[in-house]
């Protein structure tokens, strides 16, 4: 497993702690955009489709880590976007590393050799480089060539300065599993600490809407790539639970407030891959948003995915529930072959609402010109148009 014994201690830890104090609702990781901003402009990507006067704007490093203290969550991934184009990327890093926290900082790498020297290695900071599959396939999903060279020179000279490296893995529904698992072995020849796999999200956005996995399809390809993994000590960055899930052997729900993410325009609703409304402050997420609208049965959009930002945490939280089920998922690996768990019923989901359009429009007016107070950052909260 490629998670840190002492970083699975701590996380336990943090959940014991909410279940003693009763609460059902409770974040476990960060989700934090500082930008939408990226250097690349992948075809499977929802994330970039802004004007250029979003794009420009950054999460300064008071609200980043004002965000960190806000929701109490123990890890924070820092996405985007791509990160190291925000200037004081390091002082946001070193922030949360001194409040305690787990620190995931998600690159495509392209910057990471020039700026790697402005951070020093850290037990609980991590590089996680994306890397979706060997040269061919990485390149295809990254939409540019070289990418994938790049992101593994980075991915060595990190490893050489002492820092600990993950890759994130974001399969399509051309990924083939001997292909995937050869690529599992060479990452894992390379030296990586953890790999974090995840079927890719059909971003509405996305130019590519040809490539996104269903459920069934992507149970298959998961128990095609574990099959051929066994015995060959690949280190997971996911939870054995969740990876269980993945070659559908759980039924979980998805618990998207077990991964709250904060951007530019506030806290976001429902979740890292849904942008359907946004809160001035974490307490307000939690309270005023109809979290049971959404989710896999609940709504059109949510009806195919099996992201890790949605259903890791009910695998944590499950696992900490039942440690000998996860000891046990973890010694024996996921399930390959048998019956899956039954599939969750669509037939109530409620119709896919279209709002990006509106969200850009209260967006671009709150940046026109003489609009006093608008600059994010300010006053320490999110814009005015955050709130719905």
């Amino acid at each position: 497993m490629g998670i840190p014994l002492r970083q699975q201690i701590k996380v336990g830890a943090y959940i014991l702690k909410q279940h003693l104090m009763g609460r059902r609702r409770y974040p476990l990781v960060l989700m934090l955009e500082p930008l939408f901003r990226c250097n690349l402009a992948c075809a499977g990507c929802g994330k970039i489709d802004y004007p250029d006067p979003i794009l420009n704007k950054r999460l300064s490093v008071e609200e980043c880590l004002g965000a960190a203290e806000e929701c109490g969550a123990p890890v924070v991934a820092i996405a985007g976007g791509e990160p190291l184009l925000h200037k004081e990327m390091p002082q946001i890093v070193d922030g949360l590393l001194k409040q305690g926290r787990i620190v995931i900082l998600c690159t495509n790498a392209l910057l990471l050799e020039k700026r790697i020297d402005q951070y020093r290695p850290h037990p609980r900071f991590t590089w996680d480089i994306h890397l979706d599959g060997d040269r061919e396939q990485h390149d295809w999903a990254v939409s540019r060539k070289g990418v994938y060279d790049r992101a593994v020179a980075a991915l060595k000279l990190a490893k050489a300065k002492g820092f600990r490296t993950a890759i994130n893995c974001t399969l399509f529904n051309n990924a083939e599993p001997e292909r995937m698992a050869r690529f599992f072995d060479e990452v894992t020849a390379m030296g990586v600490d953890a790999i974090m796999v995840s079927p890719g999200y059909a971003y509405e956005r996305a130019p590519d809407q040809q490539h996104f996995l269903n459920r069934r399809r992507t149970k298959e390809l998961f128990r095609g790539i574990f099959a051929r993994g066994r015995g060959k000590g690949w280190r997971f960055g996911n939870s054995p639970l969740f990876l269980d899930f993945l070659a559908g052997n759980q039924d979980y729900r998805c618990t998207p407030w077990g991964n709250p993410t904060r951007n530019i325009f506030g806290w976001q609703r429902p979740c890292y891959l849904l942008g359907e409304g946004y809160a001035r402050t974490f307490r307000e997420l939690m309270e005023t948003t109809d979290w049971d609208s959404y989710g896999t049965g609940n709504y059109e959009k949510c009806a195919d995915c099996m992201v890790h930002s949605g259903f890791e945490a009910t695998a944590v939280m499950d696992a900490v529930k039942r440690p000998w089920k996860a000891l046990a998922a973890q010694l024996r690996g996921p399930r390959t072959e048998g019956e899956m768990a039954p599939e969750i019923d669509l037939s109530r989901q409620r119709p896919a609402q279209y709002v990006f359009s509106r969200h850009v429009q209260q967006a671009m007016a709150e940046l026109a010109p003489g609009r006093p107070g608008r600059e994010a950052g300010r006053d320490g909260t999110a814009p005015p148009m955050a709130a719905e």
